[in-house]
């Protein structure tokens, strides 16, 4: 009887430490500085199609009221993350952070935490390095303050158990270049998980980083059509580690 129950909590115990399999073709889609076109129009797509998205925010310097204008405010990424997407840090004033020292990144850091906890926004537990740039250092340091991703660039896939997390490879999809786009998905597999990079949709100031929008609804119809599961990192990473 003994031996009995003891065969039954080893495979109980063996059955909380087993993690559920991920889905076969995982897409996670980033967005960048907070760019209005996000907001107006590129979140109302994914919620209509009950997509997820990280959205890494940072207060842009603008050079005057226009173009101000041409990024969200504190209220509207308030709204983003009340409709149930991720809100991450992408530092104060989207900062080269391999160029600071590390007490202005901490500074930078600190910024968008007070501002998300005095809109009511959760605080973010991932991170997008601006411009793609970063060290040794600053991934330590991200890793030191309780982050859980830091994304980069690379255009390949991430593979969960080979890739540092702090150092997150993500494919950038701007332009009117489709082949990035299909190629990208199109090697996700199990496993290898399909970080994408986006920005303005469109974007009017940047626009070397633009996502037209009639190519990002095509986009957005073809991973729905095609039975992609579409999360946001704060989701890859909770079912990484608690499912």
């Amino acid at each position: 009887m003994k031996e009995k129950l003891l065969v039954l909590l080893v495979l109980f115990l063996l059955s909380l430490s087993m993690k559920a399999e991920l889905p076969e073709k995982i897409v996670v889609l980033t967005f960048d500085d907070a760019v209005i076109s996000q907001y107006n129009y590129a979140a109302p797509i994914l919620k209509d199609y009950n997509f997820e998205a990280t959205f890494f925010v940072c207060e842009f310097p603008a050079k005057s009221d226009s173009e101000k204008d041409q990024y969200m405010n504190w209220e509207q990424i308030k709204e983003l993350s009340d409709m149930g997407f991720e809100i991450g840090n992408h530092t104060k004033n989207h900062i080269n952070v391999a160029k600071v020292s590390l007490d202005s990144m901490l500074k930078e850091l600190a910024y968008i935490d007070y501002q998300c906890n005095k809109y009511g926004i959760e605080k973010p537990m991932t991170f997008a390095y601006p411009g793609y740039g970063n060290n040794i250092q600053t991934q330590e340091l991200l890793r030191q303050q309780g982050f859980w991703y830091a994304r980069a660039g690379g255009g390949r896939p991430y593979n969960i158990k080979n890739d540092n997390p702090f150092l997150l490879p993500s494919y950038d999809i701007a332009g009117n270049d489709t082949i990035k786009f299909y190629d990208a998905v199109q090697s996700a597999s199990q496993g290898n998980v399909i970080i994408l990079t986006i920005h303005g949709v469109p974007d009017i100031i940047h626009p070397w980083v633009n996502t037209p929008p009639g190519l990002f609804k095509k986009y957005i119809d073809y991973l729905k059509k095609n039975n992609y599961t579409v999360w946001s990192l704060k989701t890859l990473y909770e079912n990484l580690h608690f499912n």
